[in-house]
């Protein structure tokens, strides 16, 4: 009993921080058509600011709970900064490029930013722990737990709801799909779509920034730290559905679960069990799980 209960924690835990991580990267290219390797280099973004703000707050003599303001903080402004800037210094001239240009292109970025990484934090770990130990712990069916790693399973449903209420009931979620669905026929209805592309890929930016900066306090954060994380990232939207905001749920339930299992029951196959799933739903919904309808062609 207390191994399932493991499991399931554990699983839950790893598919909460992979669906804020992958839940920008599917909104950003059903929205744009853009598959976006840099977003890794968000992610790791967020992790760095997040450890290094928490570091600062914490040698000034502030309490604890403000660290958590430090998480908000560095996922906001990594977001929307370095999100910015990629979109207009980068993202804009793919539109409508070839796929292969597109993932050269933004894998030099990812690149590029990962050793800028290096030059403004240095190549020494960050260990961000105050905001777990200000929560501490807490029994789950006879085991115990840390109260903070539970919060990211409550952070990835608000998300994951927020993100749904956004997307189908907002004046913004119909400019969305009107964008997705055409975007000639939105710029002749005077939809701004250079403003629609600006924000989506800020909020995709934003999300990636946060998995990053709320995972940081649960481990050292170190060079290399956005490399696992976009390739695992690509395997839920693949499985769930490039562009599905519930195939990037669906997605990142499957491999966190298959992953807790592997790691608890055969660790030896714990490295291939997320590529083996992905393979498996390839062979039958080579379109993913959850893939949004397209246009027939005829």
């Amino acid at each position: 009993m207390e191994t399932a209960v493991t499991i399931l924690l554990d699983g839950l835990v790893f598919s909460s921080y992979l669906f804020l991580v992958s839940v920008g990267l599917t909104i950003i290219f059903g929205v744009m058509k853009i598959l976006n390797v840099a977003h890794g280099s968000l992610y790791a973004w967020g992790a760095y600011t997040s450890a290094y703000l928490i570091g600062v707050w914490s040698e000034a003599g502030f309490g604890d709970a403000g660290t958590f303001l430090m998480i908000a903080a560095a996922a906001l402004v990594v977001g929307c900064i370095l999100g910015f800037v990629l979109e207009r210094g980068l993202i804009q001239f793919m539109y409508a490029r070839d796929e292969v240009i597109v993932v050269l292109a933004t894998f030099a970025t990812f690149l590029i930013l990962e050793d800028v990484i290096l030059l403004v934090f240095g190549v020494d770990p960050y260990f961000a722990y105050q905001p777990m130990a200000y929560l501490g712990s807490a029994e789950l069916g006879g085991i115990l737990r840390d109260v903070y790693s539970l919060t990211l399973i409550g952070l990835a449903a608000v998300v994951g709801i927020v993100l749904w209420i956004g997307l189908t009931r907002t004046r913004w979620g119909k400019l969305l799909a009107a964008v997705i669905h055409d975007r000639e026929l939105s710029i002749a209805m005077g939809i701004d779509v250079t403003k629609v592309y600006v924000l989506t890929f800020m909020l995709g930016a934003v999300l990636g920034a946060l998995g990053g900066a709320y995972v940081a306090p649960m481990v050292s954060v170190a060079p290399g730290f956005g490399v696992e994380v976009i390739v695992l990232s690509f395997a839920v939207v693949v499985i769930g559905g490039m562009g599905s905001i519930p195939g990037a749920a669906i997605g990142a339930l499957v491999v966190g679960i298959a992953r807790a299992i592997a790691v608890h029951k055969l660790p030896e196959v714990e490295l291939f069990v997320v590529y083996g799933v992905m393979a498996v739903v390839l062979v039958f919904r080579p379109e993913g799980l959850f893939a949004p309808a397209s246009a027939r062609k005829i």
